[in-house]
């Protein structure tokens, strides 16, 4: 029978006490940490789960018509006569204006646009009936404020389609008196019928194209916030040497664990609300169902790949997180919603592709709104790709960073 050394069963000993764990151990014991650091914070949960619901039930109930309906608009109405009141009642029938006053002058009304208790006004001056009646071409003047853009545009579509509408009454009783048939009244008031097919979107909805990038917007803002936040607090409570000694101090598999969980919980919060407006809503979406799912894992995945990019250029909490708030802020501006980009100077419209959401706007309206194969949004989904690998460029000041530096408050 042979005796094993002494010395042996110490060396085996020892290798077992100093053994490490595998790669699967240490990502599940990283994802369990995470977990408890999720529960024990408030602020995760609020900001990956509360108010991104907030934000997607105000921005889909706040704009539920569509459109903006019963705007105020006032009526300065000098003429009085059972014309220029029909030319009122009409107005008012309109589904976006509605009249809440009448004023007996021109300063009074502008006046009263100036202090945002209507958006604008209808001038019928005195003597308008007669003129029309004798076909000397009467003004009829409406006046409306632009600085709310929406407002101010669709009130003056509805005054100057009221405008219209009175010329045409008094001459189609003119026209018929002298023994016209409809079809030569018709051809005589429009002689150009225009026939309007809006592609997409054919009820001009503003909560189809705005609300599908207002909150993809404001939840890659929360995963911008959030990514940056999870990294600081690591250096903050000085808990990020213990956090790498999980994985062996191998910075890669340490960044999969931990954000992993946070992954998964945005995942659901992008796919959710895609459910939801697309599904439940039923916002107009021409492309695969395939599309809503490869766009929401880019979205999640970029947005963290940037707020990881923007903590390794800056390994400071309250740096790294102003350069996502700045970056998410301008992110509304750039992406070509409000302001189209190619009508931006060349400088803006090269920088546009510098910013996230813009390429998943871009993919949006490519693929999912218009139905186009993912080939013509390639570019966009490279670039997509290319902020999900941006974290390779600072990984090693990132370990860096967890390992020497110190917390600055």
């Amino acid at each position: 029978m042979a005796v094993v050394p002494d010395s042996t069963v110490k060396e085996q000993s020892v290798e077992k006490l100093t053994k490490h764990p595998s790669l699967w151990e240490s990502l599940i014991g990283l994802v369990l940490r995470e977990l408890r650091i999720l529960s024990r914070n408030p602020i995760y949960g609020f900001c990956m789960v509360v108010f991104p619901l907030l934000v997607m039930v105000f921005f889909t109930s706040l704009m539920s018509d569509g459109l903006p309906t019963e705007m105020p608009v006032g009526v300065v109405d000098l003429d009085n006569t059972s014309t220029s009141r029909a030319l009122v009642r009409r107005l008012d029938g309109f589904q976006m204006s509605h009249v809440v006053a009448h004023y007996p002058t021109v300063s009074e009304a502008r006046h009263a646009i100036q202090q945002n208790q209507i958006y604008g006004f209808l001038y019928i001056p005195h003597g308008t009936t007669d003129a029309l009646l004798a076909n000397r071409q009467p003004k009829v003047s409406y006046y409306y404020s632009y600085t709310t853009l929406a407002a101010g545009a669709l009130l003056m579509r509805d005054m100057k389609t009221i405008s219209t509408l009175g010329s045409a009454a008094v001459g189609q009783a003119t026209l018929s008196a002298r023994g016209a048939t409809d079809a030569q009244i018709q051809a005589a008031l429009q002689p150009i019928r225009v026939d309007l097919h809006q592609i997409a979107n054919p009820w001009t909805s503003y909560n189809a194209y705005l609300t599908t990038m207002l909150v993809p917007g404001i939840l890659m803002l929360f995963i911008f916030l959030i990514t940056a936040y999870s990294l600081g607090t690591e250096l903050k409570f000085g808990t990020s040497k213990q956090w790498l000694s999980m994985t062996d101090n191998r910075i890669l598999p340490a960044l999969i664990g931990k954000f992993l969980p946070q992954t998964v919980i945005f995942l659901a919060m992008a796919y959710g609300y895609e459910y939801y407006v697309f599904y439940v809503l039923h916002f107009p979406h021409l492309g695969s169902p395939w599309y809503l799912v490869l766009l929401g894992l880019l979205q999640v995945l970029a947005a963290q790949g940037f707020g990881i990019f923007a903590f390794g250029l800056m390994p400071s909490l309250r740096m790294s997180m102003s350069v996502c708030s700045l970056w998410a802020v301008l992110s509304f501006s750039m992406a070509g919603s409000a302001f189209p980009v190619m009508g931006m100077d060349g400088p803006l419209q090269a920088g546009s592709w510098l910013f996230p959401l813009r390429h998943y706007y871009m993919i949006y309206q490519i693929c999912v709104f218009n139905g186009f194969p993912l080939l013509e949004a390639w570019f966009h989904i490279a670039a997509l790709t290319a902020f999900i690998l941006l974290p390779w460029l600072v990984i090693r000041k990132i370990k860096n960073a967890m390992l020497t530096y110190v917390y600055i408050p």
